[in-house]
């Protein structure tokens, strides 16, 4: 990786987007991500992810502000050109979400909104808005989720957007292919982080009983997918296009 290289990441400021812009940032990779509400701990990550050769800069993002991505590509684009002299983005890394935890048939038409606005079309539609800014020879991920493929509890809305998110990759894959860009889906399983309220983290029932369905005996860290992501963005993973990439440690196999 060239320490010229940027990457792009939606909810850099905590959890597993915070623990991709430490990885990157440590193989030369400047970042720009994104926060949502949360400047103090926007303003923290930027303090705290500084190396040597590189650096991250936030920019405040409402992914369900649909109307205010084209806005938010030019403040992209000139914070490319005023912090690292350079006007295309190598990387764009879409992880920045939440869960509503319900059964399929008590969730409500808001819900499912939120879900599909916040997991499908806000990462859709921002990375259309963002093309322009992509090199040719670039790196999509979108970051989805390993219950997909298993059943796990009050997951069922949530996943189901996760699922549509791997469906378009392959056509993201396909089309974008003419311009060199490869597309890929990241499904981590469980992780011990503050997402869905931090119970993986902080429940020990909870934390014990996904621990059990894991061959390798516990769940994930958020450094476990910071360090996939980064070797997935590595040159050496050039020709992987089109697939869904399970970082789980081997879940409910």
């Amino acid at each position: 990786m060239s320490k010229q290289d940027i990457a792009f990441i939606t909810g850099a400021n905590r959890g597993i987007g915070y623990s991709i812009a430490k990885h990157l940032i440590a193989s030369g990779i400047n970042v720009i991500g994104t926060y949502h509400s949360n400047e103090d701990e926007a303003n923290a990550a930027e303090a705290a992810l500084v190396g040597e050769n590189a650096k991250l800069r936030m920019l405040k993002l409402d992914i369900v502000d649909h109307e205010s991505f084209a806005d938010f590509s030019v403040q992209v684009k000139a914070l490319l050109e005023r912090e690292f002299g350079q006007q295309r983005l190598n990387y764009v890394v879409q992880n920045a979400g939440n869960i509503i935890h319900t059964r399929f048939d008590a969730a409500t038409s808001e819900q499912l909104d939120n879900q599909y606005n916040i997991h499908f079309k806000g990462p859709y539609l921002l990375t259309v808005a963002l093309l322009p800014l992509i090199r040719d020879g670039g790196r999509i991920l979108n970051i989805t989720s390993a219950a997909t493929r298993f059943y796990l509890t009050d997951h069922g809305p949530y996943s189901a957007m996760k699922a549509a998110t791997e469906v378009i990759s392959l056509y993201m894959a396909k089309e974008l292919g003419e311009r060199g860009i490869t597309v890929n889906a990241v499904a981590p399983g469980a992780i011990a982080s503050d997402f869905g309220g931090g119970l993986v983290r902080d429940d020990a029932t909870i934390n014990k009983s996904l621990a059990d369905i894991t061959p390798l005996g516990r769940v994930g860290q958020p450094d476990d997918i910071g360090a996939a992501i980064r070797a997935l963005l590595s040159d050496d993973m050039r020709w992987v296009n089109g697939q869904r990439v399970e970082v789980t440690g081997g879940q409910s196999l």
